[in-house]
């Protein structure tokens, strides 16, 4: 009886264990696996390095993915994708101009103080 009680600890241990930290795992890597799945062209995607693009083709035989990175072709493993980013291409962003002054004043601003 007493050594029945010595291993109730133990087997306490091992069930909270599993709860707080083997449980979580599963899910977040089967949550991995069913966007990685899901995965197809046209989507915008983040590689684990950081690279943005959008899926250009997905072949699941090889399990690779064909990014386009603004005109350039890359190759990635499928298990090399983040995050998708959105469903479909992503909307432009706006032209903020540049961060040189307008001609008229470049022109005007001669030192006087010569």
């Amino acid at each position: 009886m007493e050594l029945i009680f010595n291993f109730v600890p133990f087997i306490a241990i091992m069930g909270l264990m599993y709860f707080m930290m083997i449980r979580p795992q599963k899910k977040a890597a089967t949550k991995t696996q069913n966007m990685l799945d899901a995965m197809k062209k046209g989507d915008s995607v983040v590689t684990i390095g950081g690279l943005h693009g959008i899926i250009d083709e997905v072949n699941t035989t090889n399990n690779t993915v064909v990014l386009d990175c603004d005109g350039i072709f890359l190759t990635f493993e499928k298990k090399a994708i983040a995050r998708i980013v959105t469903n479909g291409v992503s909307t432009p962003v706006e032209d903020l101009g540049t961060n040189t002054p307008p001609q008229d004043r470049v022109e005007n601003n001669t030192d006087e103080k010569l």
